[in-house]
């Protein structure tokens, strides 16, 4: 049975009043400051502070290696001290640091708040997860996260329209005014996220000595995780690969470049929200993703065909490959944001989001190695294998998300038939129907389950009873900045 929440949400242009809208309306705000920041951020630390290129580099993968790590821990923090309040002081936190960027006038300095930004912004982005999973209905995240999703690229176009007016006059002052105004957004985010109501706090859990995190224990969530990655490698494509492909290996204009940017970010500002709409659940979800791996692959083989063409064919053969490029990336985008909610324990909601967003920093990091070797250095051969990559990526994720649901519920797995998905429980929440009390499925290890032979919790499989009711078709808890999908 279809769940009837999650039609209004993904079927209107701007999301429903109340909590949702208000999230929608953070994004938009410190957005706008994100975008102007991107297109003059290397100017700025190259010209103003006086860095070198290299070192800039340097830097900032440093930084965003310190806040992948980061992340997780500061997720849990809002898991055991409320995501509403955590969101809140993390924003904050990403508004000094933002601010601090002004006064930087070294390599340690600049390295020092380059890593208080990313940490920030990692966390900011786990926590306003965990708080739209206690906010939202779980059959309205992943049409809010398509709302979120469109938002954020309405105000990246909308900042970086903002830097190039400082990029244009190329005074100090320009450019310190787009950092005072990404500070200030940071600010505003803040300031709404205030406006949200006080979440309830999600089930007590026991913290013993030496747990830690338990996500890096969960196998099955890793492993979805690291296929996520892999799919996120279309991240560098857009701001890297493509352009390289451009004016390397093909005859079309270099301003072809912005052109499918620019048609990269109104396609997703329209019809994200569309494209999600068909995932309500754990099936819908690996469905898409599989059919994303298919169009990634046509993607890639399009792209490389224009290489030795004419300039105009060229250029027409890199429109279709970008148009199909942006299909593919929004079907991705819906079906991964179901997983990485509906496998996630809703007591450590911050910690798991936390961790799957760590997939965005480290295809971002390693990308931009893997595609030029791939694209620049291989040519043709390159975009096939690329594409291959994608389609092993998307099927491995289904039989990685049973895994997963398979551990959820002790042995029983979701069923991946149609919308018989929903008729099995996928979180404890669920499960509370149909176990008898005092009989708790368990979370084994990962060592624990491979010393059961792959499968977790009791032996047996947990059967419903006939006066059970009936779950809606998705689970009762199930991706940023330019970080789609996850909040940030």
């Amino acid at each position: 049975m279809k769940n009837p929440a999650a039609r209004p949400t993904s079927s209107r242009l701007v999301p429903p009043a109340g909590p949702q809208r208000v999230l929608a309306l953070a994004q938009l705000g410190n957005s706008v400051g994100d975008g102007a920041y991107y297109v003059t951020s290397a100017l700025y630390f190259t010209h103003v502070v006086g860095l070198a290129p290299a070192r800039v580099g340097l830097g900032l993968t440093v930084a965003w290696a310190v806040g992948s790590l980061v992340g997780v821990p500061l997720g849990r923090l809002a898991d055991r001290r409320g995501p509403r309040g955590t969101a809140i002081l993390l924003a904050l936190a990403t508004a000094a640091a933002v601010a601090s960027f002004l006064v930087v006038r070294g390599f340690v300095p600049f390295v020092l708040a380059a890593c208080a930004y990313a940490s920030t912004q990692s966390g900011l982005a786990a926590a306003r997860q965990a708080l739209l999973a206690r906010l939202v209905p779980a059959g309205d995240r992943t049409g809010l996260l398509a709302h979120l999703q469109s938002t954020l690229n309405a105000g990246l176009a909308v900042g970086a329209s903002l830097g190039g007016l400082a990029l244009h006059f190329g005074t100090r002052a320009a450019y310190l005014g787009v950092f005072a105004l990404d500070a200030v957004s940071f600010l505003l985010c803040a300031a709404l996220l205030l406006r949200l109501p006080s979440v309830p706090d999600a089930a007590p859990v026991a913290v013993r000595r030496g747990q830690g995190l338990v996500v890096l224990r969960d196998c099955p969530y890793v492993l979805v995780t690291f296929l996520n990655t892999v799919l996120l490698l279309r991240m560098p494509l857009l701001s890297l690969g493509i352009p390289l492909w451009i004016t390397e290996r093909t005859e079309a204009p270099a301003w072809l470049v912005s052109a499918l940017f620019v048609l990269n970010t109104g396609a997703v500002m329209v019809f994200q929200v569309r494209m999600a709409r068909g995932v309500t659940g754990l099936a819908t979800a690996t469905r898409a993703i599989r059919r994303s791996g298919w169009v990634m692959l046509a993607s890639c083989t399009v792209f490389a065909l224009s290489s030795g063409a004419s300039p105009l064919v060229a250029a027409g053969i890199l429109v279709v490959g970008a148009v199909l490029q942006v299909v593919a990336e929004m079907q991705q985008s819906a079906g991964s944001w179901q997983l990485a909610f509906d496998l996630a324990p809703s007591d450590r909601m911050g910690e798991y989001q936390g961790f799957f967003g760590t997939g965005v920093t480290v295809a971002r990091t390693m990308g931009p190695l893997v595609l030029t070797t791939l694209l620049v250095s291989w040519g043709t051969p390159g975009w096939l294998l690329l594409g291959g990559l994608m389609v092993g990526a998307s099927y491995g994720t289904g039989p990685a998300t049973r895994w997963a649901a398979t551990r959820r519920v002790g042995e029983r797995p979701y069923i991946a038939a149609g919308d018989r998905a929903a008729a099995t429980p996928t979180h404890p929440s669920q499960l509370r129907a149909i176990v008898p009390l005092g009989h708790r499925p368990t979370r084994p290890s990962c060592g624990q389950s491979c010393r059961r032979g792959g499968t977790g919790g009791r032996s047996g499989t947990l059967s419903a009873p006939a006066s059970a009711p009936a779950p809606s078709s998705a689970p009762a808890l199930g991706p940023p900045l330019r970080q789609p999908a996850p909040l940030s």
